[in-house]
């Protein structure tokens, strides 16, 4: 059964999102401590291609990771769903089968990153001092790519009833591992990439084992049944949910990818400044990626309830709230970002860079709040189809485009490649608002 925090189909809104949404918050931070620590630790001790390198691996290792969080968005929408519904055996089903499904996956990812490697460093147009690194890290991580599945499927699953506590004291215990074994191998050994890639690896692993340890000693609303552990029949519902989402997110983080290339073109000091400034876009987005995580389950608790009203003003608070916050980040990021960049490099070139991307990336701290409050809510209802759509729209006709036409004027600068995102997502905010009038009036007529 559910405590009254968990419960999200009765009490006030905004508290119960709040309660819900920090833990979540804070778990993101520390979250993005793995590589601004990586980055930080490698910039002051390591070398310009070893920012790079961490930069580029760690591009290429978020765009297999975000495919999984993609499908694991699945299994937290219909926990939701079921929980709301009070329908707790579906539930043991529910995790049992997920389990199988992502240690089958897990198992045919690493192999193809470890064996792939050196071919998607390349295509990812990393400068050639920075390619040796680039692959050492890639297989590396790829090598501990089970854990990294593991640990974001427990967190999700996590979510999924309410429960964003737990997770966020898995999270802090990986950090403490990752900080300690970049300090040891990185700062310590002097072993530059590898040792940033096997310290993140060790800290996913610690994590995952810790956290089976905790749930097994903890009284949770499901349990681990043997006789569930197969293929069997809520496999195909939420890959049908989450696979909308693994091809939005595979074509987004391709197209991330693809703007790493187009910046990569632009010189050593371009493809270095913009990596440090997407460890401080790792931190702006933190409140947006927090919001979309906690309306899901928020939102899919009310639509198992059948309350529609309670999760259209779960949403609206969200997005109230969400661009608040992101104004006073959008001010700091714009005014000061030099300074944030001063955190990860000493060379004056590459802070240059970096800032120069920040400021044109900076209003996206206020929109990502607001269009991710959508995504959250539509997610909530199961129309990941429509949340894949308006992904592609806005990446494909607005974002790349633009990224590209900004990248190879002469003389260019990151400021308009890094103000491409916000202009594409007030173009996804336009979508999500005439698709949520629509989506209004059908369940009226209900």
């Amino acid at each position: 059964m559910l405590n009254d925090k968990q419960d999200f189909t009765q009490g006030p809104i905004f508290s119960k999102l709040i309660s819900f949404m920090l833990p979540i918050l804070f778990s993101l931070v520390l979250q993005s401590l793995y590589g601004a620590v990586d980055m930080l630790i490698v910039g002051r001790f390591g070398t310009t291609a070893g920012i790079s390198g961490v930069a580029v691996g760690g591009n290429v290792m978020n765009l297999f990771t975000m495919l999984l969080n993609a499908i694991t968005m699945g299994v937290t929408v219909l926990m939701g769903q079921y929980i709301g519904a009070k329908r707790f055996e579906q539930v043991n089903k529910l995790i049992g089968n997920a389990v199988a499904f992502f240690l089958t996956l897990s198992l045919l990812l690493t192999v193809l990153i470890v064996i792939f490697a050196r071919q998607l460093a390349v295509a990812m147009q990393t400068p050639e001092e920075a390619v040796d690194l680039t692959v050492q890290y890639i297989r590396i991580c790829g090598a501990g790519f089970i854990f990294i599945t593991f640990y974001n499927f427990i967190s999700a699953m996590l979510r999924g009833i309410g429960d964003s506590n737990t997770p966020l004291l898995f999270v802090a215990i990986a950090s403490v591992v990752n900080i300690i074994g970049d300090l040891v191998l990185v700062a310590g050994l002097k072993m530059n990439v590898a040792g940033a890639a096997i310290a993140t690896v060790a800290a996913q692993a610690v994590s995952v084992v810790l956290s089976l340890w905790i749930i097994r000693r903890k009284k949770m609303a499901f349990s681990f049944q043997k006789k569930y552990f197969n293929f069997g029949s809520e496999v195909p519902r939420f890959v049908k949910l989450g696979m909308p989402l693994t091809v939005q997110g595979f074509l987004t983080n391709f197209s991330f990818l693809a703007l790493c290339a187009f910046v990569n073109r632009l010189g050593l000091d371009a493809s270095s400044g913009y990596g440090v400034a997407q460890k401080i876009q790792m931190f702006i987005m933190l409140i947006p990626g927090a919001l979309m995580q906690s309306m899901a389950p928020f939102v899919s608790q009310n639509v198992g309830a059948q309350n529609e009203k309670r999760a259209r003003s779960g949403m609206l608070c969200g997005q109230i709230l969400g661009a608040g916050i992101g104004f006073v980040i959008m001010i700091g990021v714009f005014f000061f970002g030099d300074y944030l960049a001063r955190l990860f490099t000493a060379d004056e070139a590459v802070i240059a860079r970096a800032f120069e991307f920040l400021r044109g990336f900076s209003p996206e701290a206020v929109v990502t709040c607001i269009l991710f409050s959508y995504l959250g809510y539509f997610n909530g209802h199961s129309k990941s189809l429509f949340v894949m759509i308006q992904g592609l729209l806005q990446t494909f006709l607005i974002r790349l485009p633009m990224s590209y036409l900004m990248s190879i004027r002469p003389d260019a600068s990151l400021t308009g490649v890094g103000l491409a995102a916000p202009t594409a997502t007030i173009f996804g905010i336009t979508l999500c608002f005439i698709y949520y009038k629509r989506m209004g009036r059908s369940l009226n007529r209900k």
